[in-house]
């Protein structure tokens, strides 16, 4: 599940004859001020985990090196009953996040583990379904959450790695994992608990294709979570989660049931949309990557207020004589079902990767948040990097119609994060 958390900042900072550049415009600084770091503020993600708290969103910089929102890890779940700020933290402190996560929700007080040399790996793809195998039921499915929930309540009270693997599966458990290992170098807690009330929604079987649902969960104040469980080779496992938790969630559309309440899975090249389920992935992943909105896409804190937060961060860090690359790529499978409108509701992954490179010497970078905690707090003069695990919920129109695509959700988690 998705735990909310804040992006990475970073703060640049230059030598006392030099000025430092703040994330966000403020008061003047006297000349006894200079060269003292300014941090700015960077855009978080929404949680969309059952048990665990937001993860926040892209990292961002300062005046030592201010990047976008604080991150927001896909996987940090929200806790029930932990109440949290919901949109983008663009605060007036000049902090800013080494890795561009979208604004919208505080950071996640769960860690998941960064992908290195020394992280394990991933279980292997879903299991196709086997012939002959009967459908899932609602029943089955409840049950299924359930152990889900319990399990990962566990799982983060001891941020017990091994446990996960048994939970989890691909970019969700790296990046459950990696807010594991955040954690533990910060010395802080997890959220634990289950979500109330999950309502289930279960595909009729594909053959050669592995049995999936959804469960959506929703505590008014706190957060709406989405999961989406998988069949794989060791029994179910969740590979996919996104949280909206702001006060007020979107409105979350109605799935397709048919008489016996079952969904409708599509695949990814799904015709009779505004665009094919992998489209409108790609597409959300490029506007965020160029930092530039596209109309096929509503205004809101994953799409419109990223983009107003990667804008700003590339100016902040022109003007420190730095430079921001942003890289956004599809990672997994991409899932859908039908909505009674006649679209879809579009489940999908990404890796996100933040650069930050010096052009000249004289200012240096350090990270917040997440990111910063990986890189112990050091500034860099030269280049800085944050890795991001990150997961999407997104309602798709029919073809023809005027509406724009909403994305509904989302879950980020920093993975990674150096310098020199």
């Amino acid at each position: 599940m998705v735990i909310i958390a804040v992006s990475a900042l970073w703060l640049i900072t230059r030598s006392p004859s030099g000025s430092s550049l703040a994330a966000n415009s403020g008061p003047e600084r006297s000349d006894g001020d200079r060269g003292k770091a300014v941090t700015s503020s960077s855009p978080t993600p929404s949680p969309a985990r059952s048990s665990r708290k937001p993860d926040p969103k892209p990292a961002g910089s300062d005046a030592e090196g201010a990047s976008p929102r604080a991150e927001t890890s896909a996987r940090a779940k929200v806790s029930p009953g932990a109440k949290t700020s919901p949109g983008p933290a663009t605060s007036s402190e000049p902090e800013t996040s080494s890795r561009a996560e979208i604004p919208s929700v505080p950071e996640a007080t769960m860690s998941r583990r960064p992908r290195t040399g020394t992280a394990t790996t991933p279980p292997p793809a879903d299991a196709p379904a086997r012939a002959g195998r009967p459908q899932l039921t609602p029943k089955e499915a409840y049950a299924v959450h359930g152990r889900y929930q319990r399990g990962l309540s566990a799982a983060q009270a001891r941020k017990d790695h091994d446990a996960m693997a048994k939970l989890e599966h691909g970019l969700a458990l790296e990046m459950t994992r990696a807010g594991f290992t955040t954690a533990k170098m910060e010395g802080t807690s997890l959220a634990t608990g289950v979500w109330p009330n999950p309502k289930v929604w279960i595909p009729r079987r594909v053959e050669g294709v592995a049995d999936w649902f959804v469960a959506v969960s929703h505590e008014p104040g706190v957060a709406r979570i989405v999961d989406v469980m998988s069949s794989a080779p060791g029994g179910w496992r969740l590979v996919a989660s996104a949280a909206d938790t702001r006060a007020t969630p979107a409105r979350f559309p109605e799935i397709a049931t048919d008489a016996e309440g079952y969904a409708t899975g599509l695949p990814e090249n799904a015709t009779g949309l505004a665009a094919t389920p992998r489209q409108i992935a790609r597409a959300h992943l490029a506007s965020l990557e160029k930092a530039q909105t596209d109309p096929a896409f509503e205004e809101g804190p994953w799409t419109s207020e990223t983009v107003l937060f990667w804008q700003q961060e590339r100016a902040r860090l022109q003007e420190a004589d730095w430079r921001l690359t942003l890289s956004y790529r599809l990672e997994g499978p991409v899932r859908a079902l039908r909505t009674s409108d006649g679209g879809a509701l579009v489940w999908y992954g990404a890796r996100s990767i933040e650069l930050r490179e010096a052009v000249r010497e004289g200012a240096t970078v350090k990270l917040k948040g997440s990111a910063a905690v990986r890189t112990r707090g050091k500034a860099f003069a030269h280049s800085v990097s944050a890795t991001y695990g990150r997961m999407y919920v997104t309602h798709v129109p029919p073809a023809g119609s005027n509406e724009p695509a909403r994305v509904l959700g989302e879950w980020s988690d920093v993975l990674e994060s150096h310098g020199d």
